[in-house]
């Protein structure tokens, strides 16, 4: 099959054209030997299918990241048929620099000028004709983000790819042109391919040239001994990287014509910047955005017009919730009218899951089998299955929110915003990209740490992403926050869920102080990053998005979730005898009688010995979330189906919880506990292999398990302790100062052993 490789500076509207090309043929692995997403699609209007490979995004092909190796690799190594080189039209000088590099490679290419709508917009003009004469390759003007011109680029691409392509440099010209030509003549006789790359690389004594050609790079050695440039001395990277930019200056600035001649006119996102990332309001503005998001999704009462005005209840209006209307009604309002995450969330629980898997409880409870096997089937599998799904809505509709920041450029104001912040903690604000991730998902976002350069940095920042709660927590929140608010009538369910999620991320900065300036100490590395314009997401991309999300989500809920409710309905109704028990025995179980040896433990928690006899279901509940966190929430299901007991609740998994909550007698604080152990504790098992594939070694991994079971329980306990007695806040405060004060004492005596040594 044809293959193309699309290549782009980050931010180039690259992954939209991906989407846009390949839509559901798309799907996500690892590149060989390294953790980096590797993209693969197949795009299928052309003359032949085409497989289309999403390369890493980079601003150049000089091995500085494994993102550039990466690409660098794929490029030489792989030798695709065609090169698909994403230029952003609206910062074409800077865009082509890499443009520039890939010429140099023996392969066919063609330059796809996206964001022309951008341009358009701004009132400017860009000749592609033009453009295309300069460079010598084809040049297509293209908007990803709209779908234009998407065929005529892959038509282009695909004749350019029959046609063939031979390297050529824009340094021809300059002072390091008769080195350039001699070094590839040299790579040519050793029969090199793609000698003119190797041949500028080796040049700039490119590292890995160096390494691979230790015999002509003896001809670069003995050209610098009679060579000095007046501005770069000898450094030829400098020289060559001076030379491009030159080049692409005085040569393609007359492709270009402004309708605003002023060279640094503000643009509309300039002026959003100044309000958006502002120094002051920067961080208010993005919690403030944090909690819409939040209300959007989880309240129950929009813009709280209920309290405000005081509408009256469905049954006080006289409606029959017991009839289909009426229940139909209710997804939408019952004395308040609810978010747009409720409506979708009451339409999916209430109207769809309800009524697919009735029907199925029904025809297995009349079905004839043995006691054991309808439980098995109605109370393990269907109860656990239903508690699991009943949060697919809330965890799109979340997810959806946060991809419209990504995709609008928003969250990388936020990533330039916190890297003032971060850097006072040990930190840059790089490596806040991959946490923004850990609200998705922490496997993803501990594989994006690939992209920080110290170890110490990617170690603290992996110990951290869990606290930044992933969309399998979310069930969990969503649930007792709801139960809180249904058992005991108060709070706010979207109040309760925000604060939560503000506990773990003012959880992970203490952290990572605590870890930068100890354990993990080490120097913040600097931090440059390209602000994209703001635009308005793609629809199209969004729920491609979206569907991925729900693929992943359902193939878990279908394979691990549904295996581990079948082992813990049968642990909870085996003795260790292996005798069938019934419900009314379950406190007899194997899994009962293990979770009361451990229930001591979580005594300073909230959810241990001060419990009633059912109290050891909190233990099990939390010890099942180490294989996945929606394990949490389908234990509830099992545990509510046996140990009965009926409370009203809206929806499914907060009624579960309140039975939990009415079976064991635990209070707000330990409930609220209960959230902020699974928030900060180890998180599933997918994580953890992930964690331990990144890590430097076994050491540093021991270390994050044993970070992640200590952190749980300090930040459990301080939420149980203070949430029971208000004044133990001091008593928290006290020995926070003394663990600060022993920190800097730490440091002091480190610094003058240093100073001594030296």
């Amino acid at each position: 099959m044809i293959r193309f490789a699309l290549a782009g500076n980050p931010n180039c509207g690259k992954t939209t054209l991906f989407n846009s090309l390949t839509g559901s043929t798309a799907h996500v692995g690892n590149w060989p030997g390294v953790t980096v997403d590797k993209r693969e699609g197949v795009y299928k209007k052309c003359a032949e299918p085409i497989q289309v490979i999403d390369l890493p995004g980079i601003y150049s092909l000089s091995p500085y990241t494994p993102e550039e190796v990466i690409a660098r690799n794929y490029v030489l190594d792989e030798k695709p048929d065609c090169v698909i080189n994403i230029v952003d039209a609206t910062n074409l000088e800077r865009n082509l620099y890499l443009s520039t590099q890939i010429m140099e490679i023996d392969v066919p290419m063609v330059i796809a000028l996206n964001m022309m709508d951008a341009v358009e917009k701004q009132g400017d003009k860009i000749d592609a004709k033009a453009l295309e004469n300069k460079l010598g390759v084809p040049v297509v003007a293209i908007s990803a983000l709209k779908g234009a011109g998407l065929a005529e680029l892959m038509e282009a691409a695909y004749k350019a790819c029959k046609a063939g392509r031979s390297g050529k440099t824009v340094l021809e010209n300059g002072a390091l042109a008769h080195l350039i030509t001699d070094v590839k003549i040299a790579l040519s006789g050793q029969g090199v391919d793609n000698p003119l790359f190797h041949a500028v690389k080796l040049a700039e004594e490119d590292e890995l040239e160096v390494k691979a050609h230790k015999d002509t790079v003896k001809m670069v050695e003995e050209f610098k001994e009679t060579f000095k440039d007046d501005t770069f001395g000898d450094d030829f990277e400098a020289l060559i990287a001076d030379a491009r930019y030159k080049y692409i200056s005085e040569n393609f600035s007359s492709v270009v014509t402004k309708k605003n001649k002023e060279k640094f006119a503000s643009t509309k996102s300039d002026k959003a910047d100044k309000v958006l990332t502002h120094k002051i309001w920067g961080i208010p503005i993005f919690l403030v955005v944090l909690f819409a998001i939040f209300h959007l999704t989880f309240s129950e009462d929009f813009l709280y017009l209920g309290k405000i005005f005081g509408f009256s209840s469905l049954e006080e209006l006289g409606v029959d919730t017991e009839a289909f209307g009426g229940q139909l009604l209710a997804c939408f309002y019952d004395g308040a009218v609810f978010s747009p995450g409720v409506i979708i969330n009451n339409l999916w629980n209430n109207i769809i899951v309800e009524y697919a898997f009735g029907w199925l409880v029904n025809i297995i409870a009349e079905s004839g089998m043995s006691v054991w096997a309808i439980g098995l089937l109605n109370d393990g599998i269907i109860e656990g299955l239903k508690a699991v799904l009943s949060f697919l809505p809330p965890i799109l509709v979340l997810f959806l929110f946060f991809s419209i920041l990504e995709d609008s450029g928003y969250m990388a104001r936020i990533a330039f915003i916190l890297d003032r912040m971060f850097r006072k903690f040990g930190l840059s604000g790089r490596a806040f990209l991959p946490m923004i991730m850990g609200f998705g998902c922490s496997v993803p976002a501990m594989i994006n740490t690939r992209t920080l350069a110290d170890d110490k940095e990617r170690a603290a920042t992996i110990r951290v992403i869990p606290f930044f709660s992933c969309g399998a927590k979310l069930p969990i929140l969503t649930a007792v926050a709801g139960a809180i608010v249904a058992y005991f009538g108060v709070g706010n369910a979207d109040l309760i869920t925000y604060g939560m999620y503000l506990l773990g991320i003012v959880s992970a900065i203490l952290a990572v102080l605590f870890m930068r300036n100890t354990t993990l100490k080490g120097e913040t590395p600097p931090f440059i990053m390209e602000l994209p314009a703001y635009h308005a997401p793609q629809f199209k991309n969004l729920m491609i998005h979206l569907w991925d999300k729900a693929k992943h989500f359902l193939k878990k809920a279908f394979t691990i979730i549904v295996a581990s409710t079948i082992v813990i309905w049968v642990l909870m109704h085996f003795d260790f005898t292996w005798h069938f028990l019934e419900d009314e025995a379950v406190d007899k179980s194997i899994l009962a009688q293990i979770s009361m040896l451990f229930q001591p433990i979580f005594t300073p928690l909230g959810f241990g010995s001060q419990l009633n006899a059912n109290g050891w279901v909190f233990v099990l509940a939390a010890v099942s979330g180490l294989i996945a966190k929606e394990n949490v929430i389908a234990t509830f299901g099992v545990l509510a189906a046996i140990l009965g007991g009926v409370i009203e609740a809206n929806a499914e998994g907060v009624g579960e919880v309140a039975r939990m909550i009415d079976a064991t007698g635990i209070g707000i604080p330990g409930l609220i506990a209960f959230i902020a152990f699974n928030m900060t504790t180890i998180p599933c098992f997918a994580a953890v292999g992930t964690a331990k594939a990144e890590l430097m070694n076994n050491k540093s991994y021991h270390g994050t398990l044993i970070f992640w079971i200590v952190s749980s329980f300090i930040v459990a306990a301080a939420v149980y302790t203070i949430g029971s007695w208000w004044w133990t806040a001091f008593i928290w405060a006290v020995a926070i100062a003394i663990t600060a004060y022993l920190v800097v004492l730490y440091n002091k005596r480190a610094n003058a052993k240093l100073n001594d040594h030296e």
